[in-house]
């Protein structure tokens, strides 16, 4: 995979509950990661004492952030609707030159900033609540 731009690295929300998705507005910087517990089965009987891990058993999630200004945008009003009315709505993760993640996410922060001499910003933190899809870029 080349270098890819980094504006690329989109955060899409459902604006509506029926697969309409769109980007959130006023983004700068955005992250999702992956992670998966493991799931030690290390006995005394392990190869030279090296732990052993199960394989597939951990359980598995992903977390997104994501940081910009605010625009005041459709997106904006649904992302503190999300947050205040404790909604899962799905997300999509449009990575460039992978693919796109789909799936439920629960927002688990949403934070407004602004000084006296500068732009009013947002940050916003989510976390996986349920199965994600992937959808390799063709």
């Amino acid at each position: 995979m080349a270098a890819q731009n980094g504006k690329d690295l989109l955060i899409k929300v459902d604006l509506t509950g029926d697969g309409q998705f769109e980007t959130m507005a006023g983004l700068r910087a955005t992250r999702v990661s992956f992670n998966a517990e493991s799931v030690d089965v290390t006995s005394l009987e392990s190869a030279g004492g090296w732990r052993e891990l199960l394989g597939g058993a951990g359980v598995k999630s992903a977390a997104i952030s994501g940081s910009g200004v605010f625009k005041d945008a459709s997106t904006d009003e649904r992302a503190r609707q999300i947050f205040f009315d404790g909604e899962v709505p799905d997300f999509q993760i449009i990575i460039p030159d992978f693919g796109t993640i789909e799936g439920p996410f629960q927002m688990s922060a949403i934070e407004y900033a602004g000084s006296h001499n500068g732009e009013a910003s947002y940050e916003v933190s989510m976390a996986s609540a349920g199965a994600l899809s992937f959808t390799p870029e063709l």
